[in-house]
């Protein structure tokens, strides 16, 4: 019983807190001032026992078509073409205004069914703008209050028979096969239908992520144009990258903390690094006319210490004219002002002509791979055996450091525990050496390593058994000597 429900109307109505609402998380951004929502944002709604797709859109305003608002009046008009059901929702206090009927009226000719909300209705304040939204011609209008939740039984009612429509008609067109997949479990970790690859596309602003996005989509998804810090929300959209069923995350441009003042913007990179954090592929897109910029590390190195995989990308390569060059100084500096992720693939791409998006998914393949891998315990031990024999560990004040045994305790990222001797003498750069050496020895180029010591101390296995055996012999010795009772 799936449909799509697209959430419409003019900026500031309660759109994205509706939708916050229905999804029962709190995705998007919500702000009271208008025009927060730009991109058209999708979730898992549920409603009672309902259970749909729904579409957070850009507040409808009456711009030109190649102004900004314009441009995210066209992608909400595209998700009202696409949906089962648009709700059209009006803000009950305001009453109803010349946009709200101009809207329904675009709305009576493209949308295939549309229900009348009348949001913020709780109390008298809404009372006279409910009654006012029965002129729009759509029906008898919802009272809702998406901040309070009032009102959502009503929406399930008038949801319910056209979702019954939705999945009778779906019965008829499923084609009548029964495939069973086997899966395997040692591959689990690879990309599925079911369990897309989970990959955040994160900047400084104007960078072109969105646009990138879009030649991946192979459609204007996203909000894009020459304006700087279009992007609002982490928005994710799914789709299949050359054959890798994938789920992108566009994250809005981050500036540094200095210059951010608006709170909109402070939202806007919060979400961004949460979706940092659930990615498990990081593409860094720079631009190359300005690459490797003090905000550009700053995000580089955050990906790397939440321990995703790290694909750098350098976007608008279609620009340089001199391309070998510049590779040349690209990598230079890659490899000069990001040690910790050396060896990560570092790929050219154009998002405006989509030249590179073959390097790009390879990359990112190869990346989530190497973050997947596990080194079985036999070799780790005898790598191990021949990294201490080549490079002996220090003898800190005369105490020799033993490394006795080594494991790999997780995956994603890839960390290893080394049980060793007097683990606080022991130097950073023997760490580095040894993760340098996990690198380059297992094939695991850019992925965080992380490598942990654990002090074994000095104890004598046997020490235990001897104590028992020297108990246990006093013991009987001291039973031998005492006389017997008369």
């Amino acid at each position: 019983m799936s449909f799509t429900l697209a959430i419409v109307g003019r900026p500031n109505v309660g759109k994205s807190t509706l939708f916050n609402r229905l999804v029962g998380k709190r995705l998007a951004l919500v702000d009271d001032q208008p025009g927060v929502t730009r991109d058209l944002r999708e979730g898992q709604g549920r409603l009672g026992d309902l259970r749909f797709i729904v579409v957070d859109s850009a507040g409808l305003e009456m711009a030109d078509d190649d102004s900004l608002q314009g441009r995210m009046r066209r992608l909400t008009e595209r998700a009202v073409d696409e949906a089962d059901v648009c709700l059209f929702v009006i803000d009950a206090r305001a009453g109803v205004t010349a946009a709200d009927e101009y809207f329904a009226d675009i709305l009576r000719k493209r949308a295939r069914h549309v229900i009348l909300a009348a949001n913020k209705a709780e109390g008298r304040a809404g009372e006279s703008g409910a009654l006012e939204a029965y002129a729009l011609g759509l029906g008898e209008p919802l009272r809702i209050s998406a901040e309070h939740g009032e009102g959502m039984d009503d929406l399930y009612r008038a949801l319910v028979p056209l979702a019954e429509e939705f999945e009778a008609a779906n019965v008829q067109q499923a084609p009548d096969t029964d495939v069973d997949v086997a899966e395997d479990d040692d591959e689990s970790w690879r990309p599925s239908a079911a369990k897309p690859l989970q990959i955040a596309v994160i900047g400084r602003p104007n960078a072109g992520k969105s646009t990138l996005i879009n030649k991946i989509l192979g459609e204007d998804r996203l909000l894009t144009g020459p304006e700087a810090g279009i992007t609002r929300d982490s928005i994710s959209v799914a789709t299949d990258f050359m054959g890798t069923p994938v789920r992108i995350f566009d994250t809005a441009g981050m500036r540094k903390k200095a210059r951010i003042s608006d709170k909109v913007e402070k939202l806007s990179v919060a979400d961004g690094l949460r979706a940092v954090r659930f990615a498990e592929v990081v593409v860094v897109l720079l631009d190359v006319g300005i690459p490797f910029e003090q905000q550009d590390l700053r995000i580089a190195d955050f990906a790397e210490s939440e321990g995703r995989a790290v694909v750098i990308a350098a976007n608008k390569w279609d620009l340089e004219d001199d391309k070998p060059h510049k590779l040349n100084e690209l990598r230079e500096a890659f490899e000069r002002l990001l040690p910790q992720l050396k060896g990560a693939p570092l790929v050219t791409v154009s998002a405006r002509t989509g030249k590179g998006l073959d390097r790009l998914h390879n990359a990112i393949l190869k990346a989530h791979e190497v973050w997947n891998r596990r080194v079985p315990t036999a070799r780790l031990n005898q790598w191990l055996g021949a990294m201490t024999e080549a490079h002996p560990p220090p003898a800190p004040g005369g105490r020799r450091i033993r490394l006795r045994y080594m494991t790999q305790v997780k995956t994603r990222p890839p960390a290893f525990v080394v049980m060793a001797t007097h683990v606080d003498k022991l130097p950073d750069s023997y760490q580095r050496y040894l993760v340098n050496g996990l690198r380059a020895d297992f094939d695991m180029p850019g992925t965080p390593i992380r490598l942990t010591f654990r002090d074994q101390g000095t104890k004598n296995p046997y020490k235990d058994k001897a104590d028992k055996i020297n108990q246990s012999g006093a013991l009987s010795k001291h039973r031998h000597r005492q006389k017997p009772k008369v």
